[in-house]
């Protein structure tokens, strides 16, 4: 602190105003939610493509999106173009909801 500063308390808040419960742990997750953001922006991508956005190993990449798809956020699909296999992920819409939600939380968490 500079000399002349006081410190200022932070403003006290109550339960009501203070969502953190409010969070979706599955949503959440720094990877998952980047996931979901860039989903909800282009609505499909294949796995390379999130791979290199994202910059996840095939492992990590993999497990996020599995989560993902067992909570009903995200579709698999999988597919060949030409010799290639590839997999598409597509969001779903209790996806796009539960990231809305989450965003909405952010900003109430965030609104001081």
């Amino acid at each position: 602190m500079l000399e002349g500063e006081t410190a200022s308390k932070p403003k006290p808040r109550n339960d009501e105003e203070f969502h953190i419960s409010e969070l979706n742990d599955v949503v959440h997750q720094r990877a998952r939610l980047a996931l979901l953001v860039v989903l909800r922006e282009i609505q499909q991508a294949d796995f390379s493509y999130l791979k290199t956005r994202l910059k996840l190993t095939d492992g990590n990449l993999g497990q996020h999106i599995e989560i993902l798809r067992h909570h009903g956020y995200v579709t698999i699909r999988k597919g060949h173009e030409g010799q290639r296999a590839r997999t598409w992920v597509k969001i779903t819409r209790a996806g796009e909801r539960a990231l809305a939600s989450e965003i909405k939380t952010l900003r109430s968490l965030l609104d001081i």
